[in-house]
């Protein structure tokens, strides 16, 4: 049966400047039953303060997405990548070998919101590299991150999907994992199941062979994750 994480029982991190939810064990917050799913390693829901932003600091071995909710982010790194992501558009990091980078709301009026991803790589000790886009939503799911780049999405190094899903109030879709995992993680608001309500931040992961009905109760933004078995 697929399990719930309800978005209110999230980790919750407050630092004056950064607002965050995390759905899995990050940083401060560690619950032993929270620890991932699959290789999806980390969904944080932040909201950054106007000016205010993440230092430099380094990862490896470790493909982040970043999607920008509202305002925009400007990103600088240590292979000299300086960038604006505005809301709407979606950004790979692949770690590889390692990376230094920081994070900064672009804004000095207004916060930035963004969901921070992290998916573990097929492999350890790739070379680095960065690749951002906006993708127009085609259909109820659109593809933001694949293995081949299909649909004009970023390519990531593992066997792992990401798809922005889009439904108006009404709308009707089934999601199938066949012999892959599914995470449904919804950004903003709500839909029926055959089994329950699902609302902002909630989310429900699928195994192999299961399947989930959703019937939008208002428009409807959410990210649907295919993934290997964990």
């Amino acid at each position: 049966m697929p399990s719930i994480r309800r978005g209110s029982e999230r980790g919750q991190v407050s630092l004056g400047w950064l607002q965050s939810l995390h759905t899995f064990s990050f940083g401060h917050y560690y619950d032993p039953e929270h620890m991932g799913f699959s290789v999806l390693r980390v969904i944080n829901d932040d909201t950054v303060a106007p000016g205010m932003g993440f230092d430099t600091h380094g990862h490896r071995d470790m493909e982040i997405v970043s999607y920008v909710l509202q305002g925009a982010l400007e990103h600088k790194d240590s292979k000299g990548n300086h960038h604006i992501i505005p809301a709407g558009e979606v950004q790979l990091m692949s770690a590889g070998t390692g990376i230094a980078h920081s994070e900064y709301n672009y804004f000095a009026t207004e916060p930035t919101r963004f969901l921070q991803i992290w998916i573990r790589p097929g492999a350890k000790g790739l070379s680095p590299g960065y690749a951002q886009a906006c993708i127009k939503q085609n259909g109820a799911l659109t593809p933001l991150v694949t293995p081949d780049g299909k649909g004009d999405s970023l390519m990531i190094h593992q066997d792992a999907s990401l798809y922005r899903l889009q439904l108006s109030a009404g709308d009707t879709i089934t999601l199938n994992t066949h012999n892959r995992w599914g995470y449904l993680h919804l950004i903003e608001g709500a839909a029926q199941t055959t089994q329950t309500q699902l609302d902002s931040g909630d989310a429900m992961g699928l195994t192999a062979q299961e399947s989930v009905t959703l019937t939008a109760k208002s428009p409807l933004e959410a990210l649907w994750f295919e993934l290997p078995p964990g």
